[in-house]
């Protein structure tokens, strides 16, 4: 069992990678949207929408790990500057390990400019109906640098199955590949080369 851990700042490019990883490899994408869009509109972006979103993903990542699945790709923003973000993360790490399975860390960045402009791709808003008021979801992808630093700093992570990537200039399918490449994950059975 496999658990890439795939994170960075919004419109980084983590739901598009991820959807190419699992068309290259049996990993399952759980983005984080998928939850979200489903509570999003009952209870909007609050406290209680993020409790029961918390709950939700913990249940689906305890049934998983214990299933004999080659693994899984989920994506999520990591705010390093919070407490509460690296209590998840070693939260979400121990149910997979101690299901004797592997975690591997996956961090995005890219320029601000790409990732405004990658805001509004139809792959984006087709799959985060959340995001399709442009203007109010720029304005939360802007207020949230103010706030929230969602890029690690050097060493910050350490981790042995780490690799950080700067996607600015890079496609989808080459991010997928370089991962495919470091971790040496498998390929689909209909995708081997």
């Amino acid at each position: 069992m496999k658990l890439v851990l795939l994170f960075g700042p919004q419109a980084v490019g983590k739901m598009t990678v991820g959807q190419e990883l699992e068309k290259r490899t049996e990993l399952k994408l759980f983005h984080n949207h998928m939850t979200i869009e489903l509570l999003q509109p009952f209870f909007g972006f609050s406290e209680e929408m993020w409790r029961i979103c918390g709950m939700m993903r913990e249940e689906i990542f305890q049934s998983f790990a214990k299933t004999d699945q080659y693994g899984m790709i989920f994506t999520f923003m990591w705010a390093f500057n919070e407490e509460e973000d690296w209590k998840w993360v070693d939260k979400v790490t121990t149910i997979f390990e101690s299901n004797g399975g592997e975690v591997y860390f996956v961090e995005l960045e890219s320029d601000l400019e790409v990732r405004l402009q990658r805001n509004t791709t139809p792959n984006r808003l087709q799959h985060k109906p959340s995001k399709r008021n442009i203007e109010d979801s720029e304005k939360r992808l802007l207020a949230s640098l103010e706030k929230l630093r969602l890029n690690s700093v050097e060493g910050e992570i350490e981790r042995q199955n780490y690799m950080k990537i700067n996607n600015t200039n890079m496609s989808p399918e080459e991010v997928a590949e370089k991962i495919i490449d470091e971790f040496q994950l498998e390929r689909g059975t209909d995708l081997v080369k």
